[in-house]
């Protein structure tokens, strides 16, 4: 797995803050892959706001 891109939330595409589209983006994976993962592993809204407002924005 290579990384292509910087870790950063893109304006475009994003459904709440653009976290799991930037992960997806950062890691070449699918942002679906990525979104019910977080979902599945129970990541909680703590863990997704403190990611959103770490990972800058595009």
């Amino acid at each position: 797995m290579s990384i292509n891109t910087p870790l950063r939330r893109p304006r475009d595409g994003r459904w709440v803050g653009g976290v799991c589209l930037g992960v997806a983006e950062h890691f070449n994976l699918d942002v679906t892959l990525v979104r019910v993962l977080t979902v599945l592993l129970g990541v909680s809204l703590i863990a997704y706001l403190v990611a959103w407002a770490l990972i800058p924005s595009e």
